[in-house]
């Protein structure tokens, strides 16, 4: 192929292998859901139900905290609402009855069943909703300003729900709910919404916000609105989060407002963290590495409580019973990933097709901005 021809390629495969990214993401959960399957085992599968629905929400939270470059810790407010908002419009009356008992017959909310999908819907549209309008404000507001405010308002919502008792039953677990989500269905979930991420990353919108990002005032002086970017992409987050929340509700059956509150956020935020919030890869490894690596060590914290129980030789070099083993460790690993690697584990960079190149071999790591001579530039 001659050099003129090489060149007009370029452009092609450079697209390919930007797009690419959701592609390998997405067979990579694929992969992980039919090792599930295969080992037929109905603890892993709740973990992996589990550890798709995280990721929807890391990746979601991405979408805002990665491209505008401010913290949030309100997330799981959105989540709340999606939550709450499903059953109001998926459960029948008798089951309301039940699970909602403090509900007024008389409302034109305790008549409302729809099915699985509308509710869904439904709970995505409040929850985008609300996210909009609280974000109003909010997006002018810059730096650990809007992180407190964020913070703020998981506060807010948490103990809004913990008193409306009509619409959430207070501080008691809802229980009843009938099981929708699945496997299958939360894997469709985070595959919908890695790929949203990564076109609202692509867009046009996106770009700018991550241009305002790096320097605000230099964006500003070419006409680029950050608050205008930062609230797209905060409803957008908002939206996902509500999403997320209705799966949640909708797979463990059963909950309360104390189910969304600092350690989910903690947990959410500790994926962005070691993955790496600049890059919708990083929000999804990110995910997979914590949720998998909490549940082994949850293992771990019981088979050493069962060696202090039995008295064995392990059991006691250790002096007191083991609680919260799997936090201490996952705090640890974000101080080290924090002080030795600030961008997470991606580095803000996404898992293209030239990533697997470079990894075999004879491989050229090719330099951030050079033209690759086979897929055009690097991500």
């Amino acid at each position: 192929m001659s050099a003129v021809a090489t060149r007009r390629e370029a452009p092609r495969r450079s697209l390919v292998n930007t797009l690419s990214t959701p592609v390998i993401l997405i067979v990579g959960l694929v992969i992980i859901a039919l090792i599930s399957q295969w080992r037929a085992d109905v603890v892993f599968d709740r973990v992996v139900t589990v550890l798709f629905i995280n990721l929807l929400l890391a990746v979601g939270l991405q979408i805002f905290m990665g491209n505008s470059g401010l913290g949030s810790f309100g997330q799981y407010a959105f989540v709340t609402i999606g939550a709450y908002s499903s059953i109001w419009f998926s459960l029948t009356p008798a089951q309301k009855r039940m699970a909602l008992p403090d509900m007024p017959k008389t409302w034109w909310l305790y008549e409302q069943h729809q099915p699985f999908l509308i509710a869904l819907l439904i709970a995505v549209a409040i929850g985008g909703l609300f996210g909009a309008l609280i974000g109003v404000p909010l997006v002018r507001l810059r730096g650990a300003s809007f992180t407190i405010a964020t913070f703020a308002l998981l506060i807010v919502v948490n103990r809004v729900a913990l008193q409306w008792a009509e619409l959430t039953r207070g501080a008691r677990t809802v229980l009843g709910i009938p099981k929708y989500t699945d496997l299958n269905v939360a894997l469709i979930g985070a595959a919908i919404v890695i790929v949203i991420a990564f076109a609202f990353k692509e867009s046009t919108i996106g770009l700018k916000l991550r241009a305002s990002r790096e320097d605000e005032d230099a964006a500003a002086s070419i006409g680029i609105n950050a608050a205008w970017g930062r609230w797209v992409a905060w409803t957008l987050s908002a939206a996902i989060s509500a999403l997320g929340g209705a799966l949640w509700a909708h797979f463990i059956q059963q909950f309360s407002p104390h189910n969304f509150y600092l350690r989910e956020t903690f947990l959410i935020v500790a994926m962005l963290v070691i993955g790496g919030a600049g890059s919708v890869s990083g929000a999804a490894i990110g995910a997979v590495l914590v949720a998998l690596g909490q549940e082994e060590l949850r293992q771990v914290e019981n088979w050493i409580n069962v060696e202090r129980t039995a008295n064995s030789v392990v059991g006691n070099l250790i002096p007191f019973e083991v609680r919260g083993f799997a936090d201490i460790v996952l705090a640890i690993a974000i101080i080290l990933v924090l002080v030795w690697r600030p961008s997470g584990i991606t580095q803000g960079r996404e898992i293209t097709i030239n990533t697997f190149r470079r990894l075999l071999p004879g491989g050229r790591r090719i330099p951030q901005g050079e033209a690759d001579p086979v897929l055009g530039k690097t991500s």
